[in-house]
């Protein structure tokens, strides 16, 4: 009888490491100015950054109070479409709201 190999056998590869790294992630900021309302600023963090009324509140207060308040951390193409998206709601409304995004 001849030896035969099954289609797993044939398959299987030996293992080979990766080095998979991780892509860089960006902190996304809200920065303070004398015009865009608070109430505006937690629509924006509630909206585009999913966070509570309470997590909202508190980064709204950063922003007030330290003139910068950190959205989230996130890879650079959502950190940039984050950016967008704050800046397009931000002239919708009449605001000059800025957001940025730094590498971590």
């Amino acid at each position: 009888m001849s030896e035969h190999k099954t289609g797993s056998e044939e398959l299987a590869a030996p293992e080979i490491e990766e080095n998979v790294k991780e892509p860089p992630m960006y902190k996304v900021l809200l920065h303070n100015d004398d015009y865009t309302t608070m109430e505006f600023v937690v629509e924006v963090l509630m909206n585009v950054f999913n966070q509570s009324i309470i997590e909202a509140t508190g980064i709204m207060l950063n922003v007030h109070k330290q003139g910068t308040g950190l959205c989230g951390h996130y890879p650079y193409d959502i950190a940039e479409t984050k950016v967008d998206t704050v800046h397009l709601l931000a002239r919708e409304r009449g605001f000059p709201l800025k957001c940025s995004m730094e590498e971590e």
